[in-house]
């Protein structure tokens, strides 16, 4: 290494050696840094702060987590990378539920449920609502997120995914062995353009609305990737507030338009 002979920014060597730990650990809370660099949370406050607002990080809305931009990850950012779309979805998750007020979840498909990967709720104004947390399972078939994702992924991706939920022993999946029924609510969802939750849908994946109610109802919107569905956004209200109907008519066009322009960034890249 060459001999410079002149001191180092120890403010840059700082930003640095925290976006550095942040690319190898891919999540880190501010306590978590602390303890890694042994720096002051005011200092890793300030740091965090200028790197964010260089576009080098970003704190993920769920949890509050720090996370390297995929902008400069070693490798390009694919449209298929779930820590990629959680960065293009956050911002605009967090200007939807300032539109609507009401919170929602990110969501992808996993062999035989959804998987919430991220959340708006803790910025949203009705934050006590518990969606989520990360990483939460979602029933395929009677919550809205699932039924949004099944009535509008490709016809092969369904039949598997069905195929799947039939053979399962799980009491959640009950309504796959019901192909007449499934096929009358995926062509529903198809015609009105939205997933919404099933009648006996409480929120819990296997028990029924009379054995668990979390008094909430949703509407769910996919993403759209080209001709491939590669997740789904909900809006989730306490139901005794407002109809569906309601819903639709005053939140719908903000949800579709927030699922739109993930489609269009993550398509930009």
């Amino acid at each position: 290494m060459r001999d410079y002979r002149v001191k180092t920014i120890r403010a840059l060597d700082r930003g640095l050696e925290v976006l550095g730990y942040l690319q190898k650990a891919r999540t880190a809370s501010l306590h978590d840094l602390h303890l890694a660099t042994g720096l002051p949370k005011a200092t890793l406050t300030r740091v965090l702060a200028t790197l964010e607002g260089r576009g080098l990080i970003w704190q993920r809305l769920a949890d509050g987590a720090f996370m390297a931009s995929h902008s400069y990850l070693p490798r390009s950012p694919q449209v298929n990378d779930e820590g990629f779309l959680v960065e293009v979805a956050a911002p605009i998750l967090e200007r939807l539920c300032h539109q609507v007020n009401w919170p929602s979840v990110l969501a992808v498909p996993r062999l035989m449920h959804m998987e919430v990967i991220e959340t708006n709720r803790p910025r949203s104004y009705f934050s006590h609502l518990a969606l989520g947390p990360i990483g939460f399972r979602i029933n395929m078939l009677r919550s809205a997120t699932g039924r949004a994702y099944l009535a509008f992924c490709g016809e092969d991706e369904r039949q598997a995914v069905l195929q799947r939920l039939a053979a399962s022993n799980d009491a959640g999946n009950y309504m796959a062995r019901k192909p007449a029924a499934v096929q009358k609510v995926l062509e529903e969802t198809r015609q009105q353009g939205y997933g919404s939750r099933a009648a006996d849908f409480g929120g819990h994946f296997e028990k029924t609305r009379r054995e668990f109610d979390d008094q909430r109802d949703s509407i769910a919107i996919p993403i759209w990737v080209g001709e491939e569905v590669i997740a789904v956004v909900n809006l989730t209200w306490i139901h005794k507030v407002a109809t569906v109907q309601q819903i639709v008519k005053t939140c719908l066009p903000y949800l579709t338009q927030a699922t739109r322009e993930i489609s269009v960034k993550l398509v930009a890249g």
